[in-house]
């Protein structure tokens, strides 16, 4: 009986080796998919979410990969709007924007959102300078950008307790922003010279305080109107207008902060982007 259990005892630790070291390849296998992701990062097929990758761009400014044809790539950038700040359901207008694109038939992939609470012109300049925020851009052939609110609206501080800005006030911004923004647009066709890119023209948060109706529409409308003199300079760039959107609406497309979009707002806006988007294709299309 002993003789027959010392015998055995080696099949058993063959087994036992042989098991071990399949574990490790298996492990080891699941380890090198896993950093794969890290290193070369993809979104979901249809509508998905990537993390910028920090892959610097090549010498000559072209993608770093092909883009998909057919396939409607797309990133955001700029300010707390962008992000999607006051929508309860974490959307934003790219993402909302893209599911209405989706809808339409269109094989949507948003690689990133870009958006960062609070910022402005100066800021957006020097983070258009970043590797990580250039491969995204690369990336993209349908870029948003939304910033200029912060700039001439003081992130809504007015209605934090701070005396309301007078309209002088209000439009002495104008002059060095608009040209900061003819910069921003200008950096990123140079990023991307083949990307459609949409700016988001402002609203008046504003447009039921007493104080700050007249001035804040009068300096909306003028930044819209430069805005779309310089978007006017370039191909492959289109304005996407929410003043009318939101003037008369403002208690049903505000969230809480009297600033930032509600859910409904942001849909407001992504339907809009979506309707331009399809104009601007249908008018390219017609030209070829």
């Amino acid at each position: 009986m002993k003789r027959k259990n010392l015998d055995s005892a080696p099949w058993i630790w063959r087994t036992i080796s042989t098991v071990s070291i399949l574990a490790t390849l298996l492990l080891l296998f699941g380890f090198g998919y896993a950093i794969k992701d890290v290193i070369f990062p993809t979104g979901d097929s249809t509508l998905g979410t990537t993390q910028p990758s920090t892959t610097p761009a090549d010498e000559a400014g072209k993608p770093a990969a092909p883009i998909e044809d057919g396939k409607i790539r797309m990133a955001v950038i700029g300010d707390s709007l962008a992000r999607g700040t006051g929508d309860d359901e974490g959307l934003g207008f790219v993402r909302r924007a893209g599911n209405l694109l989706k809808e339409q038939g269109y094989q949507v992939q948003v690689l990133n959102n870009l958006g960062v609470n609070g910022l402005r012109t100066d800021a957006l300049l020097n983070k258009l300078d970043e590797h990580g925020v250039r491969y995204v851009l690369q990336q993209s052939n349908f870029i948003l950008l939304s910033i200029g609110a912060n700039d001439l609206f003081q992130g809504g501080q007015v209605l934090q307790g701070e005396d309301p800005p007078t309209a002088e006030q209000l439009t002495a911004a104008l002059p060095e922003t608009s040209k900061r923004l003819q910069d921003i647009l200008k950096k990123v066709k140079e990023i991307n010279p083949d990307a459609q890119i949409a700016y988001i023209g402002l609203y008046n948060p504003f447009g039921d305080v007493k104080e700050l109706e007249l001035p804040g529409n009068a300096v909306v409308a003028a930044w819209n109107n430069a805005a779309l003199t310089i978007l006017n300079q370039e191909d492959k760039m289109m304005l996407v207008p929410t003043f009318d959107l939101f003037e008369n609406h403002l208690g049903e497309y505000l969230s809480s902060d009297h600033f930032h979009p509600n859910g409904a707002g942001y849909e407001q806006i992504a339907t809009r982007i979506a309707q331009e988007y399809q104009a601007e294709s249908a008018a390219e299309g017609s030209t070829k």
